[in-house]
């Protein structure tokens, strides 16, 4: 038990900021708005460590019991988090963009942000860096099916009409997400691995005999309880959040993109370790894998409240973001074609990233 409590220590903090905030959330309302943006930012904080151990511990589950349940774990830990804080904070206000504007930050985030970094970081040290361009083609090509029938499409679908239309979405991703599943742990499992050399591969196994060491008990207490802690932090933190920025002319599109942030937070770290090691591979997986779970994923669970509560939300892009999501799916397609990346690639994503935070700073 004391070794269980060493290991999980960082949980404290977060645990120990729950309680604080249950516990005095109407004093710092009450203490003004600056003091109330302050503390969301602290449960924000926290919110993204007790994020990180779910996420570790996700981790120590796959290598334990393998595929396909392993990247079901990995896939339906990262997206429960991102569900579980979207639907607290559509609760404490009205805002029927919040969805689309998450699934699209957490995109631009994912293969912008995290794959333009970690290939711009890895090709200065490494020069180019290889990985199995069929993994590339795949994502790509789902991510923008994906997109197209639940983010463009709605555009043109009748106000009286939504709730078809909604509802053959969530079949239509359902039915994606489990081809794509058989097909990434089935016969064509190839297509997302890389066989590296001997020497590069060390880091990495030396890794994963490190995780296989952890208990499968303790795992599923944690990712469990973890869960749970990010729903109270999550709570407090869209409260005093929201009282803080009332009335402030921020973008609207500020709480969508914290949540993707928060989603997004371990994968980054996860992501420029393996880029640094010369593992392109394990950075293209988790940034255009991470990019196709939050959309087929997240669009059927969120589809399916706006049904029950017959509230539907707006799932439609806006031009800006249509344009975008395009010139980043070409971009991509362009550059992950060839089983190479480099700096000038990674370069390319990472200033598609600056535009998209400079178009939210401005609010388009």
């Amino acid at each position: 038990m004391l070794t269980i409590a060493r290991q999980e220590r960082l949980l404290l903090l977060p645990i120990l900021g729950a309680i604080i905030a249950m516990a005095f959330e109407h004093q710092i309302v009450e203490a003004g708005k600056l003091v109330s943006v302050l503390a969301a930012g602290a449960l924000i904080v926290l919110i993204v460590i007790a994020s990180m151990r779910v996420a570790h511990h996700a981790e120590v589950l796959a290598v334990k019991v393998g595929d396909p349940y392993g990247t079901m774990i990995l896939t339906l830990s990262a997206v429960l988090v991102e569900v579980i804080i979207l639907a607290i904070m559509m609760s404490n206000q009205e805002s029927p963009t919040l969805v689309r504007d998450t699934i699209y930050s957490a995109v631009m985030l994912d293969i912008n942000g995290i794959l333009g970094l970690a290939a711009l970081l890895g090709g200065i040290k490494h020069g180019e860096q290889p990985y199995n361009d069929d993994s590339s083609k795949t994502y790509s090509v789902m991510i923008l099916t994906a997109m197209g029938i639940s983010m463009v499409v709605p555009e043109f679908v009748p106000v009286d009409k939504w709730h078809y239309y909604s509802a053959f979405t969530i079949v239509a991703m359902i039915a994606l997400y489990g081809v794509f599943l058989r097909m990434q742990v089935g016969q064509h499992s190839y297509f997302f691995s890389y066989a590296y050399p001997r020497r590069e591969r060390t880091g990495a196994t030396a890794h994963e005999a490190e995780e296989e060491e952890g208990s499968t008990t303790v795992a599923i207490a944690v990712i469990l309880f973890g869960v749970v802690l990010i729903g109270v932090l999550a709570e407090a933190m869209s409260v005093l959040l929201n009282h803080g920025l009332e009335g402030s002319g921020a973008p609207l599109a500020l709480m969508a993109v914290i949540v993707a942030a928060i989603s997004a937070a371990p994968e980054i770290m996860t992501a420029l370790r393996a880029a640094l090691r010369n593992r392109m591979q394990a950075v293209v997986n988790i940034a255009l894998g991470a990019s196709l779970s939050t959309v087929i994923l997240t669009v059927p669970v969120m589809e399916g409240i706006a049904l029950y509560t017959g509230q539907p939300f707006v799932m439609a892009m806006t031009p800006t973001q249509t344009v975008m999501v395009a010139i980043t799916l070409i971009a991509a397609a362009i550059n992950l074609n060839d089983g190479e990346t480099n700096a000038i690639e990674g370069m390319t994503h990472f200033i598609l990233f600056a535009t998209f935070v400079m178009l939210t700073t401005i609010g388009l």
